[in-house]
C-alpha cells in the first residue's frame, strides 16, 4: 500500500510510469506498464473538497492490459448531491454495475462477497 498525488486513478498510472522512468530504469514503458500491473490492483482516489473535507471519490480496480495500455474500471464512485446548510459537501458512494475481476479469488479463499455491493443505486 501506498499514496502517491493524482486528480484521477488514470493520471496515479500515469504518475507511476513517470516515476520509474525519472528514477533512470532503462526500461521500455512496455515493461514498465507490466510491472505495474503486475503490482497494482485498486487504486483509491481522495479528493479534497472547497468545504475542506476529505472523501473517497473513485475506487478503480487495475483491471487489464490491452495493446500495452493499462485498463482500469471504476467499481464505486462519489456522487456529489449538494451542500448542506453548514456548507459541507454532501453526497452519496454509489457502485458502478462493475463487478471486480477480483471477487472469485476471495470466493476462493473462502471469503464472503455481498453481491449486492455492486448494485447501481438509483438517484432519483
Amino acid at each position: 500500500m501506498t499514496t502517491l498525488h493524482a486528480n484521477t486513478p488514470e493520471d496515479a498510472i500515469r504518475r507511476l510510469e513517470n516515476l520509474v522512468l525519472y528514477a533512470g530504469a532503462d526500461l521500455p514503458l512496455r515493461a514498465i506498464r507490466e510491472l505495474i500491473f503486475s503490482a497494482v490492483h485498486i487504486i483509491v482516489q481522495i479528493s479534497r473538497f472547497s468545504d475542506g473535507s476529505r472523501k473517497m471519490t473513485s475506487m478503480a480496480e487495475v483491471a487489464s492490459m490491452h495493446d500495452g495500455e493499462i485498463r482500469l474500471q471504476e467499481i464505486f464512485t462519489f456522487k456529489r448531491t449538494g451542500i448542506n446548510e453548514e456548507g459541507r459537501i454532501m453526497g452519496q458512494y454509489s457502485a458502478t454495475g462493475v463487478i471486480p475481476t477480483f471477487v472469485e479469488e476471495l470466493r476462493h479463499a473462502g471469503i464472503e462477497v455481498d453481491m449486492s455491493m455492486f448494485v447501481p443505486t438509483s438517484t432519483d
